[in-house]
């Protein structure tokens, strides 16, 4: 069941992302299916008591192994992007 902030290891997944907040791994979920990169969501996050800080709210966002370079790819560009959006509205 719960074990820490380790992402779980699944057979032929690799966990590509970890975050607080449920909507970020949404972002980048669909960010990746924009490019044709499979991914699936896993959410520690407890149901009944809303907590979004610590281990007991991390959110995973776990791609195919044959993926894995080009998510971490696209991750690191969208990154960099929002990065560059920012620096501009200052």
């Amino acid at each position: 069941m719960y074990e820490g902030s380790k992402p779980n290891e699944i057979e032929n997944w690799t966990c590509v992302m970890e975050r607080g907040t449920e909507y970020e791994v949404e972002i980048a979920k669909n960010y990746l299916a924009d490019l044709d990169i499979p991914s699936n969501i896993l959410s520690k996050r407890d149901s009944v008591i809303s907590v979004n800080v610590g281990e007991m709210a991390l959110v995973y966002l776990y791609v195919p192994q044959e993926y894995e370079e080009q998510a971490r790819e696209a991750l690191e560009d969208m990154d960099l992007s929002e990065e560059d959006a920012n620096d501009e509205e200052e």
